[in-house]
């Protein structure tokens, strides 16, 4: 199997770290963002990776080299301009002949991607989306009624939220879709494939995950390394 992780982001949420430290090499207890996102895909059948890079990429480049101290095929490709969370991959489509991993930079989960990459060769689309169930608080009661009465209180219930978890499955197919070195989200592959009518598959992930977009994720990041990642090094 074959990935590739983006990582050229400019981790604007977590300055004044990113402002020195690359995004994808913060520290995650013993060991960083990226790190931890290669060994993850290696547990699970992943042989090559391409790490999209921009913003700080020499550092990311030197400090990851060519994968062989993961056991990994490391290639890096580099953004002349920040191109999106789809349009990096089009950089590489000589070298993405058949499906891969997308993941974002900024997310760590104990995802089985074997099965998920299982999962999208079964079904009838060219672009699998992995999603998340999160639940979020709400601090308000709800209220219930109809006309000039209550029928119902509900105390600030639960809101429960199916989210884009950040990793994908793509068909190569989808490189006469994605235009070539320009910027191009994969918010806008997922319209403009259900704009004309291809299908676009969908995995509810159930395992650990976060988005360690912003300081506060990154400081439960700590705590995550202990419970989930520590066994990977």
């Amino acid at each position: 199997m074959k990935a590739v992780i983006l990582a050229g982001g400019l981790g604007t949420r977590l300055r004044p770290f990113t402002q020195v430290i690359p995004k994808p090499l913060l520290p995650v207890g013993e060991s960083s963002v990226l790190e931890i996102q290669l060994l993850s895909l290696k547990q699970h059948g992943v042989s090559q990776v391409f790490i999209a890079t921009n913003h700080l990429s020499e550092l990311v480049a030197a400090y990851i080299g060519d994968g062989s101290k993961y056991a990994l095929k490391v290639e890096f490709s580099k953004e002349d301009e920040p191109l999106g969370t789809c349009g990096p991959v089009s950089l590489l489509r000589d070298k993405l002949t058949e499906p891969f991993l997308l993941v974002n930079g900024d997310v760590l989960t104990t995802l089985d991607f074997r099965r998920v990459y299982d999962f999208a060769a079964k079904v009838d689309a060219d672009l699998t989306v992995v999603t998340k169930e999160i639940v979020t608080p709400f601090e308000f009661g709800q209220v219930l009624g109809a006309g000039d009465y209550i029928e119902k209180l509900q105390e600030k219930p639960d809101l429960k939220f199916e989210i884009l978890a950040g990793i994908y499955v793509l068909r190569p197919a989808l490189f006469d879709t994605i235009p070539y070195n320009r910027p191009y989200g994969i918010d806008a592959l997922i319209c403009d494939l259900l704009r004309v009518g291809r299908k676009v598959g969908k995995y509810l992930m159930h395992e650990y995950w976060l988005d360690i977009g912003h300081r506060g994720t990154y400081e439960e990041a700590q705590e995550a390394y202990r419970e989930h990642f520590r066994a990977l090094r």
